[in-house]
């Protein structure tokens, strides 16, 4: 019987996960970084190459178009008995078409997550049709589900893409900053990467409104929503224990300090969602900034005397 693309591969002796770490070692990235690459949660590459869990079809047609090799030679069904990458092209999707050649440096499946991102942005989650995505990717339907399964699937791929594009921010943010920058300095600039000013800010904060309506109905969407905000937390409760350490911040508990600007950074950015471009009642992205920055001076900095 076929597999479908979200049916997992039995591989009882290692032997896919074997290929797929050879795909990585010649990815020349860390596992981190490729499962990036094929927008995969990195902790279920790893126990899938563990043996702790098994791939789907659908995430090793991802592996073989970000490394460029035959899913035949993945699954162990290639033309050759050679443990080596097998390179030519990717097996076919199932329309019965030829897959066309992975695009720079990301392949089919990262322009199927960007277009997912942008239409949802554009028109909500549940107005995207699989239908849509394929006509922005110039593509099958067929090749689509070959890649992702399921709406479900597509909408936490958007998801994680969008988690994975903040954390490449925030990383380049610190590297530019240097390893000396105070907390006070690093979480001002934390408050406007999440400050929905950019297009490409606003359309990740679009799609995180749709993660939340999903998020209150699947399990599977829930945990990412979860594992984000425990991400971010961490992130803004280590800023500000460093702060107290440095001095620049008084003494208050970490932990509930990053969950009430959390809670502020939510509120505030769904009501500059919910306005028009340009308003001018106090709910524009300017607003918003200015807003989290009076947080930060009334509850963070150490008070003042006269």
């Amino acid at each position: 019987m076929r597999n479908t693309a979200g049916d997992r591969i039995q591989d009882g002796a290692g032997e896919i996960a074997e290929r797929v770490r050879k795909v990585v070692e010649a990815a020349g990235c860390s596992q981190r970084e490729f499962a990036r690459r094929i927008v995969m949660d990195p902790s279920k590459l790893s126990r899938s190459l563990g043996g702790t869990r098994r791939f789907t079809v659908a995430e090793l047609a991802r592996i073989a178009d970000a490394g460029q090799v035959d899913a035949g030679w993945l699954l162990g069904s290639g033309s050759t008995g050679s443990d080596e990458p097998k390179t030519p092209s990717v097996a076919p999707p199932p329309t019965g078409g030829t897959r066309t050649t992975a695009l720079p440096a990301a392949g089919r499946p990262l322009q199927i997550v960007r277009e997912t991102v942008r239409l949802i942005a554009e028109h909500g989650f549940h107005a995207v049709r699989v239908a849509d995505i394929a006509a922005a990717c110039d593509t099958s339907t067929a090749a689509i589900h070959y890649h992702f399964p399921g709406r479900a699937e597509l909408l936490e791929a958007a998801v994680r893409w969008c988690m994975d594009e903040d954390t490449a921010r925030r990383a380049a943010r610190i590297a530019e900053a240097g390893a000396d920058e105070d907390a006070a300095a690093e979480l001002d600039e934390l408050l406007a990467l999440q400050t929905p000013r950019t297009e490409q800010q606003r359309r990740q904060w679009l799609v995180w409104l749709d993660l939340w309506a999903e998020a209150a109905r699947s399990t599977a969407i829930g945990k990412l929503h979860v594992e984000y905000y425990r991400q971010w937390r961490t992130t803004v409760a280590d800023v500000v224990r460093r702060g107290i350490a440095q001095g620049v911040f008084r003494e208050v508990d970490p932990e509930f300090s990053a969950l009430r600007l959390t809670a502020l950074v939510d509120g505030l950015a769904s009501q500059v969602l919910a306005s028009a471009a340009g308003a001018e009642d106090g709910t524009g992205p300017d607003d918003m900034y200015a807003a989290l920055r009076a947080y930060v001076r009334t509850e963070l900095l150490p008070k003042t005397t006269d």
